[in-house]
């Protein structure tokens, strides 16, 4: 049963937090009686026992009628007085002090706009709440604490604001419209540009192309490279063969010139020396 009991709480505190956008830590509001259950069945401290039945942190709140109101009812409830001093006072409008009941429906107000859990004994108000879309109520039985399943009035109503949230409003709609506009206005005037561009790059390649044609034709009478003529025959390569009778001319010719210097090589020299001493001698 317990593994069932926090099974079925998580999926409510899923639902609200996905549907009516309740964030951690949670807030709860308390009234009298539930502050007089958790004392009588010392279902303390409370803040533990509230972050356990639903799984995330939270913070408690009351309000200034509720703690007149335990001042009202004397000795009896001295115990939940002292212990609802130690709350959170959440701030209430009304300058006139009001029953508990009428306080905590105007904190709530019709949208429970400040994501309030409400944690409370009294049928009748936690039968109010269900009727109310976005208020979960928490409530005790014994020494345990339940939160209430979600009523079909709010799964209706959650399915309503989805559908509501996937269309689109009035001022979005006109809101796309303008961009539309904005958005086609740019695209035109891109292409425009692109255009132009276009035939200005179209135009340039058409003078590009004209004027390689016009130095193509006026080189096509000149010659572009020099051809190669044909040459005549090397010069060394056609004397004629010397014969062999001047061969040996020049051979007998080279000999002489050789014997020839042999022989001036050979000659001595005289020195003067040797007939000045000839001559002293004699």
């Amino acid at each position: 049963m317990r593994v069932k009991k926090q099974k079925r709480h998580r999926r409510a505190v899923r639902f609200y937090t996905a549907c009516f956008g309740f964030r951690e830590p949670f807030k709860i509001l308390c009234d009298g009686t539930f502050v007089h259950h958790l004392l009588a069945n010392r279902i303390t401290p409370a803040d533990t026992a509230l972050a356990n039945t639903l799984g995330a942190p939270v913070k408690i709140f009351t309000t200034r009628c509720v703690l007149a109101e335990l001042r009202s009812l004397g000795d009896s409830y001295s115990d939940s007085l002292n212990a609802a001093r130690n709350l959170i006072t959440a701030r209430c409008d009304h300058e006139k002090r009001k029953s508990a009941v009428a306080c905590i429906m105007d904190v709530i107000g019709e949208n429970n706009s400040e994501h309030f859990f409400v944690a409370t004994q009294d049928a009748e108000l936690r039968k109010k709440f269900q009727e109310i879309p976005g208020v979960p109520v928490i409530y005790g039985l014994r020494n345990a604490l339940f939160l209430e399943r979600p009523s079909t009035l709010q799964h209706e109503f959650a399915k309503t604001a989805e559908e509501e949230r996937s269309h689109m409003t009035d001022l979005e709609y006109k809101m796309l419209k303008v961009k539309k506009k904005r958005v086609s206005n740019e695209e035109a005037r891109d292409s425009s540009d692109a255009n132009e561009e276009n035939e200005d790059n179209i135009l340039e390649m058409q003078d590009i192309k004209s004027k390689v044609k016009r130095n193509r034709i006026d080189t096509k009478d000149k010659v572009q490279f020099k051809r190669k003529k044909a040459k005549g025959p090397n010069p060394l390569s056609c004397k004629k063969k010397k014969s062999e009778g001047n061969t040996n001319d020049a051979s007998g010719k080279g000999g002489n010139a050789e014997n020839n210097t042999r022989n001036r090589s050979r000659k001595r020299k005289r020195s003067r020396k040797s007939k000045s001493t000839t001559e002293s001698n004699v």
